[in-house]
């Protein structure tokens, strides 16, 4: 699999329902990790896996059911997770409540119901996260354009990387990866070792929302990451295989990130 896939793990105790989940959710490009179909088997592939969702049937095998599983989830790992379940009575839902899950989904589900309780999910955690530390915000917060120009791309901050909507999934790009980036009119292009992503965001939201101080401009047309610097000189870097010209307006803050012996 792609390492810029959402990687989501499911927790379900009926064989034939998880694969046709699984199944689902491959077609629509995600990752899954594994399937687990009790709560001590859904901690171990946790703590074996990264995972970027859970989705979480109620009522499956073992002492621990599906919230009581979630309590641990939450204990190990600040990650969004969803309720699967074929029980919508009272109690359930305000025990399932407690737990503050991302959505709830009574069963059987519709893929399109599914394909929006995960884009929810991700977007939820998100502005959640920008508010409890100030710093990570969703980046689809509307901004001045230009007359004709396209609308901004909805993109996702979380943790130690960013979710790039394309249609409707989300693709992980964990921000180490980001070799640079390049402004082309109102379109910003992600470079990683391996891939290229268009965003419909000029060059400099971006920068601003993306958590990466590494992450610097070198010219009115590139930003790039110094942790994959190959060398330089005043006329141009290397990142990667990509050689990038050093802006005359950029040079003096550029040189400021190193320490001259």
């Amino acid at each position: 699999m792609a390492d810029n896939n959402v990687r989501i793990l499911i927790v379900e105790d009926e064989g034939i329902l998880a694969l046709g989940l699984e199944d689902t959710l491959l077609q629509d490009g995600y990752e899954v990790v594994g399937i687990a179909d009790n709560g001590p088997e859904a901690i171990s592939l946790l703590k074996e896996n990264p995972v970027d969702l859970v989705l979480l049937d109620i009522h499956i095998k073992g002492d621990w059911d599906g919230i009581e599983t979630a309590r641990h989830i939450r204990e190990l790992k600040d990650i969004p997770f969803i309720y699967l379940t074929a029980f919508a009575d009272e109690a359930t839902v305000n025990r399932a409540k407690d737990t503050f899950p991302a959505a709830y989904l009574t069963k059987p589900y519709q893929q399109t119901n599914l394909r929006i309780a995960i884009e929810m999910a991700l977007h939820q955690f998100a502005f959640r996260k920008s508010i409890a530390e100030a710093k990570v915000i969703p980046l689809n917060k509307p901004v001045e354009k230009e007359k004709n120009a396209p609308s901004s791309e909805t993109i996702l901050a979380i943790n130690d990387a960013i979710f790039v909507k394309q249609n409707y999934r989300f693709l992980k790009i964990t921000l180490t990866d980001i070799l640079l980036l390049e402004a082309d009119s109102n379109f910003t292009y992600i470079y990683t070792q391996d891939n290229k992503f268009v965003l419909r965001n000029g060059l400099q939201h971006v920068l601003e929302k993306i958590n990466l101080p590494q992450l610097v401009r070198i010219h009115r047309s590139y930003a790039v990451n110094l942790q994959h610097l190959e060398t330089f000189n005043d006329s141009f870097v290397v990142i990667g295989k990509h050689e990038v010209p050093l802006g005359r307006n950029y040079k003096e803050e550029f040189f400021k990130n190193f320490n001259f012996l």
